[in-house]
């Protein structure tokens, strides 16, 4: 079986940080590669059966496909800001360029049909509050099925406030039903410090993945900044945020459904959770921001 866990920079490849593919994977359609991008050299891009978002996680960059010059403004960091994004179809050579610099997300999914090469602006991410308490989260959901069309692909931005749980309460999606979508998963990390002087991200969050009697899987890894977790099945969460540290994680998911959906289904030992949750406020300290519209809130 393919490592489920990867910490950061074990699945990197020349010129990428990190690597996933279906094939690497295991499984047969989510792929996510990370691209820090040196000030002023161009790295060249082939999407292959994929389609491949271009998501800048720090700084900006231009993007160069079909034609086309795309300028991504990007932002400083994961925790100040949603971002614009390139989506390139399948099939397509592109160029990634960054005057300053830049690191790059390219969430990816195997895809059948070879939709437009499409800009997407900051201003039009959602950006969703879930969650109460000490279970409040912000999703930036830039690529879910209701905010922007492809073939397969589903992603989205977690950020946590330190202390809490996120992706919670464990669910699952790897079965095809009227409530359950089959999708596979990758988590990638990102973490804030909160310290008053820099400290390393060790110990900075937890992740925990289980299975079915039928379908088992363990995982319970303590993870760090650029650590990868990928789930091809069972309930997963919860994701941990130490005291110490704000957490992001990019969630990238793809499957073999005909119609794009995501759809889940709660481990029903922790799903009513959710009833208290009308009872309690979200975290004051979300959201960390938003794009032009107000945050929305949701029970996810």
């Amino acid at each position: 079986m393919p490592q489920l866990y990867l910490p950061a920079g074990s699945a990197a490849r020349d010129p990428f940080d990190l690597e996933v593919t279906p094939e690497t994977a295991g499984w047969g359609f989510s792929g996510l590669r990370v691209l820090t991008l040196p000030p002023g050299v161009p790295v060249a891009v082939a999407t292959g059966e994929d389609e491949v978002i271009v998501l800048p996680l720090s700084g900006g960059l231009e993007v160069r496909a079909e034609g086309q010059r795309l300028l991504l403004a990007g932002r400083t960091s994961v925790f100040d800001g949603v971002t614009d994004f390139v989506y390139l179809p399948r099939d397509t050579d592109a160029v990634l360029e960054s005057e300053q610099g830049a690191l790059v997300a390219l969430p990816a999914a195997r895809a059948s049909r070879r939709l437009p090469l499409r800009y997407a602006p900051a201003a039009e991410v959602p950006v969703e509050l879930r969650g109460a308490g000490s279970a409040s989260r912000q999703v930036n959901n830039f690529a879910t099925p209701a905010a922007f069309e492809t073939d397969k692909l589903i992603a989205c931005e977690v950020l946590t406030p330190a202390g809490n749980w996120s992706s919670y309460p464990p669910h699952k999606h790897d079965e095809t039903s009227e409530s359950e979508s089959e999708l596979e998963e990758i988590y990638w990390y990102r973490f804030r410090s909160q310290a008053p002087v820099p400290v390393s991200g060790h110990g900075a969050g937890i992740q925990r993945v289980y299975g079915t009697a039928d379908r088992p899987i363990e995982i319970l890894e303590e993870v760090a900044d650029g650590d990868t977790v990928l789930i091809p099945h069972g309930w997963h969460g919860p994701s941990i945020a130490s005291p110490s540290h704000d957490m992001y994680y990019l969630n990238v998911m793809a499957g073999p459904e005909p119609t794009r959906a995501w759809k889940i289904v709660d481990d029903p030992d922790h799903g009513w959770v959710r009833d208290r949750w009308a009872d309690q406020d979200v975290d004051p300290r979300l959201p960390f921001y938003t794009a032009t519209a107000p945050a929305q809130q949701g029970d996810r």
